[in-house]
């Protein structure tokens, strides 16, 4: 098994030193797994897609802008 070495900040290590109960190495682990899961199933749904990145950017633009809009009227609103 590899080792890896992570980089948190003092006031979250402060926290996490209060549940000596964890095993937070576990913690960490089923957390890497959960997202490699995650990852596995988008790559396997995506695989044969056609959806292409400047379609992403087409539809979030479109998105962005119904936002905007919406929150103009309501700013003229009240």
């Amino acid at each position: 098994m590899t080792n890896i070495t992570l980089s948190i900040s003092e006031q979250r290590y402060s926290k996490m030193k209060k549940h000596t109960e964890l095993k937070w190495s576990d913690v960490a682990r089923r957390a890497f797994e959960k997202k490699l899961l995650e990852l596995d199933l988008v790559n396997k749904m995506l695989k044969n897609s056609e959806f292409t990145e400047e379609d992403a950017e087409a539809i979030g633009h479109k998105i962005k802008a119904r936002i905007r809009k919406r929150l103009e009227q309501r700013s003229t609103k009240g």
